[in-house]
Parts: C-alpha cells; structure tokens; sequence
C-alpha cells in the first residue's frame, strides 16, 4: 500500500480543527475540515489518504484536551516534511522555546532562530505553518500588538488561542 496520510478532527469552539497524520506524525493541521483541505494535503504531500481512526487518535485526543483547558504541551511527533529547512528551523525554534501561555515578537523568534531573517519574514513563515496551534504561531507577536493571523477567522482566532492560554484576559463574552 506505501506511505498514507490519515486525517481525523476535533469539533473545538474554533471550528472542526482537522489533523493530517502520517507515519511519522502530524504533518498538518487546520482550522476548518472540509473535503476539498483534505484533498489539497493529500496532494502536496503525493500520498493516498487511509481511513485510520486509530493513527489520528492521538492527535485527536491531545487537540481536543488542549481545546478544553487540559492541556499545555503537545506530545504526538510532528512531520515537517511539509517544511522547507529555513521554515523548520524558525519553526522548530518557535515550538521547542515558546511554551503554553507566553509569547514572542517576530523580532525576537529571528533572533532567537538565528537564521538572519528579518521580522516580516518571520510574519510570512509563521503564515505558512502547516502545523498551526500544535506549532504555535499564535503565540508570536508583533511588537505593538498582537500581529497578523492567517488561521480560522484570523485575529479573532489567534486572540482566542491567546486568551485559552491565560495570556489575555478574557473578555466579557468569552466562552471556553
């Protein structure tokens, strides 16, 4: 049969957050499931799509504990191979030294990343995440405010995962 992908999702506040999952981990997520998102995965990354309920539970479960407040670090493997290495290293940076709750400005992940990318295109990394809220790209910054968001509703949602976190206070009509 060869290497498949798996997809599986999780009805969060957010949407129906899908999860892509490969032998080797999650190598995609997104904010909204949909035939033709699956479709589109399947065919960037030249694999067959299997029904495997089993392979995305993992994923499914840790997503949907982290929806629910019970979760602070992801644990399933990530795939990168949807990464191209400038992307996994500031991406690989992003996931290993931004925890749950906090944040980092576009400037400070260049830096931290050390790849000598500017700021802005740090912002157009962060837009090409295949893995978002696994890979947290909401949780960087800009220096004035909270950036850009390309994910779900855009910087609605991104406020959300931020407000999930305990990094913003809630507002008056936040619902967990």
């Amino acid at each position: 049969m060869g290497e498949t992908v798996a997809f599986g999702s999780v009805q969060t506040r957010l949407g129906d957050v899908l999860a892509a999952v490969t032998e080797e981990g999650v190598v995609a997520t997104h904010f909204r499931d949909d035939p033709r998102v699956r479709a589109r995965i399947a065919a960037r990354l030249g694999l067959a799509a299997a029904d495997d309920p089993a392979r995305t539970a993992p994923a499914r479960a840790e997503l949907a504990a982290y929806f629910h407040g019970d979760l602070r670090e992801f644990g399933v493997p990530v795939d990168w191979r949807l990464t191209s290495p400038l992307q996994r290293q500031v991406l690989g940076t992003l996931f290993t030294t931004v925890p749950y709750g906090k944040v980092v400005t576009y400037g400070e992940l260049a830096a931290r990343s050390g790849t000598g990318v500017p700021a802005r295109g740090i912002g157009a990394i962060m837009g090409g995440n295949p893995v978002p809220i696994i890979v947290p790209c909401h949780r960087v910054v800009a220096g004035n405010g909270l950036g850009g968001f390309s994910g779900g509703d855009g910087v609605e949602s991104k406020r959300w995962l931020l407000t999930l976190e305990g990094h913003l206070p809630p507002t008056l009509d936040w619902d967990i």
